[in-house]
Parts: C-alpha cells; structure tokens; sequence
C-alpha cells in the first residue's frame, strides 16, 4: 500500500468563524493552530499547505486562566542597545490592538519555518463582532460547546 500525498489539486480550503468571547486563550490557539495546517483532515500532508482561513471575532474578550492576565509579559526589541521592552497581557488587552495576544499564541503553536509563516496568512484576528469577510460564508466554528474546558467567567 503506497502513502497517500496530497497535490495543489486536492486542496479543498474552507473558510472557518471563531467567536473568542469568554474561551481560553491556549485552547483556542490550539484549536485554531491544528486548523491552519489541516490536521484535522484526513488528507492532512506535513509539507504542504492544507489548511482553513480562520476568522478569529471578538480577541479582546478572551480569557486567560490563573493570573496569567497580569503576569504574562510579552518582550519585544526595538533593535537598539538596551531597547528590551516589556508588557502585560492586560495591557496589550486593554491597549490598542488586542487582537496581538491570539495572534502571537496561535503563532507559537505552529512550527517555526517557512510553512507555518504562509499558513499564518490565513489567519484573520478581529478585536470587534464585525468583519469584511462574509462574502466568503464562513462556517461558524463553535469553540465552546466542544468541551466546557474551553470556557472560563471572568
């Protein structure tokens, strides 16, 4: 029996809606991880690029277990010596531009190569309820009914 490999050809890309209020971050960025690269399909190929387009709504309301919300920092380096800078997952949250916290957990649960950075263009983060993509009827995704796991009261 030879090992099926998928081709450009048999890559059937759909369109998927997660509404992030109230779920776990990790786990959403599990769940959206394993949907990038196509694993959940059955045709799933490790070199190629089988995965949905995700639409991630409402980031700014998901929730983070334990004190994770003020202790996590994020870094980053502006280039410069000394230019080491630090914040809260609060205050990223609160800030500007939520939707960086799902971002950056999503990313780092795909492997760190060349692949994964043409799947993360697949992957669409909205800090509101709105989005310009339902041209594409997504299929919606819901996150917490797979397991009560998933959600956490603030």
């Amino acid at each position: 029996m030879k090992t099926y490999t998928a081709t450009p050809a048999d890559i059937d890309k759909k369109w998927i809606l997660i509404d992030a209020e109230g779920v776990v971050l990790g786990r959403l960025a599990s769940i959206v991880a394993n949907r990038l690269r196509g694993k959940h399909k059955p045709s799933f190929t490790p070199s190629m690029d089988m995965g949905d387009n995700v639409i991630i709504i409402n980031a700014d309301k998901v929730q983070l277990t334990g004190k994770k919300r003020t202790d996590k920092t994020y870094w980053r380096h502006t280039g410069h010596p000394g230019g080491i800078k630090s914040r809260t997952a609060e205050q990223i949250l609160e800030g500007e531009h939520p939707e960086r916290v799902v971002t950056a957990a999503v990313k780092r649960m795909l492997p760190g190569n060349k692949l994964a950075r043409q799947q993360m263009t697949h992957l669409r983060v909205y800090a509101g309820a709105e989005h310009p993509h339902e041209a594409q009827n997504p299929e919606v995704l819901d996150v917490k009914a797979m397991s009560k796991k998933n959600t956490r009261t603030a």
